[in-house]
């Protein structure tokens, strides 16, 4: 499967999304908003793929919004904003919130420069993995603007407050090693992408249905309440317990079977 700026290549059940505009830094253009949606809503409705690594081409994850190439068209900044009600998400906030609205794991593989919208894209991944060169900022002050692509979502469940507002509000640019200190990312590795593979191994082995309940358990109910945790929690659990793939990886734990696991329950 291939858009215009974002490619996609099927590995068995992984699934690698690249970010493809190498001459631009892999800047956002009102196309690439497009293209990333329609790749969200595709890998959603594939049942089989059971895990996604997120990159981008030619050594850099993303530089941010591409802004002369939006505002050269008066329309697109409306288009990337508009909402039907306020509490949705418009097409800027789409392109990272939707990574944590899949049913699957996604892994974001960061080298390079990921700045602005590039950042905030990679904060809507569940693991960050970076090069040891890798430069990261939430630059949207620098500009005179808010981060508004569901960064502060994220930024949220990861960091103190008063560490999210020094970031957003200086702009300023981190290295590797402070992002990883401050949670911005789940690693540091000098060949990150590798490291992606090693983890995408160690999350097939286990059945699809139990990593899509921890997944939207912990997105849905991780700043909710009491309450709401439980309740997700047991729904979950009764769901897998009638499944497939709760018997299947009880069998394969003890050994009796190696057979795959189903694709995904539909309810997922």
């Amino acid at each position: 499967m291939t858009a215009s700026t974002v490619t996609v290549e099927y590995q068995g059940e992984t699934a690698l999304v690249t970010l493809d505009r190498p001459d631009k830094f892999n800047a956002l253009n009102y196309e690439m908003f497009l293209d990333i949606c329609r790749v969200q809503k595709q890998l959603k409705r594939q049942r089989h793929i059971r895990l996604v690594i997120v990159t981008g081409r030619g050594g850099n994850f993303s530089s941010g919004l591409d802004i002369k190439s939006v505002i050269k068209k008066p329309l697109q900044p409306i288009g990337l904003l508009a909402k039907w009600l306020p509490g949705n998400a418009n097409l800027a906030q789409r392109v990272s919130i939707g990574w944590s609205r899949l049913p699957m794991p996604v892994i974001v593989v960061i080298e390079g420069y990921c700045y602005g919208g590039g950042m905030q894209i990679a904060l809507g991944a569940d693991f960050r993995i970076a090069s040891p060169g890798a430069k990261l900022s939430v630059m949207e002050a620098k500009w005179g603007l808010v981060p508004d692509m569901a960064g502060l979502v994220s930024l949220r469940n990861i960091m103190p407050k008063d560490k999210a507002l020094e970031l957003t509000m200086t702009a300023r640019v981190l290295d590797a090693a402070e992002a990883e200190a401050l949670g911005l990312v789940t690693w540091v590795d000098e060949a990150p992408m590798t490291r992606a593979q090693a983890l995408a191994d160690e999350l097939l082995k286990r059945s699809p249905d139990a990593l899509a309940a921890i997944k939207f358990s912990t997105h849905n109910s991780w700043s909710a309440s009491i309450r709401s945790l439980l309740a997700r929690e047991s729904w979950y659990q009764l769901r897998l317990l009638l499944g497939a793939n709760f018997r299947l990886a009880g069998a394969r734990e003890q050994g009796k079977t190696d057979k795959p696991y189903r694709p995904r329950q539909r309810f997922w």
